[in-house]
């Protein structure tokens, strides 16, 4: 398994009687943008979270470069992920955001300017490919530009030869 690709294996989950993972089992090879698609209660959080470590597998694993989210040294050195863009502080501008995360994880902040730089959107212009507002004020997100948010986080936090 090379360094970064995920791999799943007969995941399932069960809480109480609601089977929410059923043997689920993919790869994701590193650099490759991949979609995680499915109708609510499909198992798409859930596979996240035991992914990350937040929930345990009933059966199966979920590997990271070959070993589980807990035991790699500087995860958000590795993985990036939001599994809820609300969880972004209302208060705080989306550049902002991303600088309190990278501080937050021994990040370089000019690694935030060379993802935003990457994406089109820097701190002097509103102009570029990604439509999430990092330079306006908080609260001025339009509603349809938060998707874009999560994105922003994974890249800062991604591999970065940390």
């Amino acid at each position: 398994m090379s360094d970064g690709q995920i791999a799943v294996s007969g995941l399932t989950k069960r809480y109480k009687n609601l089977l929410a993972v059923d043997g689920l089992s993919f790869t994701v090879h590193p650099g490759r943008v991949t979609g995680f698609i499915g109708p609510n209660g499909a198992g798409k959080s859930t596979t996240m979270r035991i992914l990350l470590s937040l929930d345990a597998a009933d059966a199966g694993r979920a590997l990271i470069g070959g070993i589980e989210y807990r035991t790699l040294r500087d995860p958000l050195h590795r993985v990036g992920a939001l599994l809820d863009a609300s969880a972004v502080h209302p208060g705080r501008r989306g550049r902002d955001h991303l600088l309190w995360l990278a501080y937050s994880n021994g990040i370089t902040a000019s690694r935030v300017d060379e993802v935003l730089e990457l994406v089109g959107r820097d701190k002097k212009r509103a102009g570029g490919t990604v439509p999430f507002v990092l330079v306006e004020a908080p609260g001025e997100v339009t509603p349809g530009h938060e998707p874009a948010a999560p994105a922003l986080r994974a890249a800062v936090e991604e591999v970065h030869g940390g």
